[in-house]
């Protein structure tokens, strides 16, 4: 995995900018928001998205904006989901917009509700904001 060039913690990475490697940007971003995944927070979790996100996870249902991001995974939290962790596959950018693919982990529960991996590859399209933060303008997954 490519090093998040200053982002020893999520703290550090809360707040990310695009300034310097895609890689290292995408790494920083990716810390952040498992941090705000692993503590089951799903209003901060939603915090990572534009209004006018679209999200598209496994289940293929067309899910848009923060409000609709945070609903899903507060079903996910309340199924006792955690361990979530993305490792970056490439990351490319133009200054604006910031493409990462990545490998994510979690733990889930099967039907008896005894821990189970659970695993896939996931695409983000990351939008510079005006305060040079970045947030999820797309995000899907399987």
């Amino acid at each position: 995995m490519r090093s998040s060039a200053g982002c020893q913690t999520a703290a550090d990475c809360s707040s990310f900018v695009i300034h310097g490697r895609s890689g290292s940007e995408a790494d920083a971003a990716y810390l952040a928001w498992d941090a705000a995944f692993n503590k089951a927070d799903a209003k901060a979790v939603a915090a990572f998205y534009t209004d006018d996100a679209i999200f598209l996870p496994a289940t293929h249902d067309i899910i848009k904006a923060p409000d609709g991001v945070e609903k899903f995974f507060g079903g996910l939290f309340s199924m006792g989901v955690t361990g979530h962790k993305l490792e970056l596959i490439e990351a490319e950018g133009d200054g604006n917009l910031l493409v990462g693919t990545a490998k994510w982990s979690a733990k889930g529960k099967d039907a008896k509700g005894a821990d189970q991996p659970w695993a896939g590859v996931a695409t983000h399209v990351f939008e510079k904001q005006a305060d040079g933060s970045l947030k999820l303008r797309l995000h899907t997954f399987n």
